[in-house]
């Protein structure tokens, strides 16, 4: 009997669907309904039936909820072990994660446990309409180019990137079957325990959610650039983040770094101010709508990306910007 069927692991946050949980279900239901076949969510966690029947809400045929208060907490070898059981039983042809912390730690290691392939961060997926596979599209060389991907074996595994998929609309009306999964966890497989949880309160709208995104990096100078940059993203009701230096310098707290050993983004604007444009770094920003880089150095590779430039001092280009920008959006006009 050949697989079938469209599989969504959905994170949590605080008990609810993650925002890429969401965004997995809206990439799944197309997949799905160009397949012909069902939308089926898996939730792990402790208390998590409002959340399945969210998964439905939003487009789920049917969830899998696998309830334990060991899966409170994300552990590498428990959430493997559970999810590899899942989708033994359910047989699907595709899988699909969200590109987190949690996604990159689990899908490398569940498609080799599955023996199969996966993809990762991925911006876009389609059914090819003669063999129906699944033709997985993700940036590659600094998000210069975009390489297309399949895989001859099922499950066909692939991990989608934040903000590259819209979310159906939540229907509340929608009905379908909530399917309780035993754990069945071996204690001596989990090596690893969690010993303490340090949360960092974050100010304002988190870095992989905002719709804009205001970056800083090396050429700032130091942390007190930052607070401009900090105004300019509270003037558009966006996030504020940085390139790996400014991290690395303590200018900027590591949680805002966007690039490959940080955080991925999809804003629908990303302004660079004072960052060169390394292809670690637009490895991070390269799925954003519409870039803007403001630097002083006319050969910056990041004017070859971005969609408009400034060639400019930020310390001259950024006050008169951020006094613009809040005199459009209603703010406090220029004196």
């Amino acid at each position: 009997m050949s697989n079938s069927g469209v599989l969504v692991h959905c994170e949590l946050n605080n008990g609810k669907l993650a925002a890429i949980a969401t965004e997995a279900l809206g990439a799944g239901s197309s997949l799905a309904r160009d397949l012909a076949q069902p939308l089926i969510a898996v939730v792990l966690g402790s208390n998590i039936e409002s959340a399945a029947r969210e998964a439905i809400a939003y487009g789920a045929d049917r969830v899998y909820i696998i309830d334990d208060p060991f899966l409170k907490e994300y552990l590498t070898e428990s959430y493997l072990e559970v999810l590899e059981k899942v989708i033994q039983a359910v047989k699907p042809a595709i899988v699909l994660l969200g590109q987190t912390a949690l996604g990159r730690d689990l899908t490398p290691r569940l498609a080799f446990r599955l023996t199969t392939g996966a993809t990762l961060d991925c911006v876009r997926l389609a059914i090819d309409t003669q063999t129906r596979r699944l033709l997985q599209t993700k940036p590659v060389y600094g998000g210069n180019a975009q390489v297309v991907q399949y895989c001859e074996v099922d499950p066909q595994i692939a991990s989608i990137r934040g903000k590259a998929f819209a979310p159906n609309v939540k229907d509340g009306s929608r009905t379908g079957e909530i399917i309780k999964f035993e754990a069945g966890i071996d204690p001596s497989r989990v090596r690893t325990r969690l010993l303490d949880r340090k949360i960092e309160e974050a100010a304002g709208i988190k870095l992989e959610e905002a719709t804009v995104i205001v970056s800083g990096g090396r050429g700032m100078g130091g942390p007190e650039g930052f607070k401009q940059l900090q105004e300019l993203a509270k003037a558009l009701k966006g996030a504020m983040g940085g390139s790996r230096p400014p991290c690395d310098n303590q200018w900027i707290s590591t949680s805002l770094q966007v690039g490959l050993t940080g955080k991925i983004v999809s804003p629908e604007l990303y302004i660079a101010v004072a960052i060169s444009g390394s292809s670690q770094h637009l490895s991070g920003c390269s799925g954003s709508k519409v870039m803007v880089a403001i630097n002083k150095d006319a050969e910056a590779n990041i004017f070859k990306v971005a969609h408009y430039g400034i060639v400019a001092d930020w310390k001259k280009a950024l006050p008169a910007f951020t006094s613009r920008v809040k005199e459009l959006m209603g703010g406090n006009p220029p004196s």
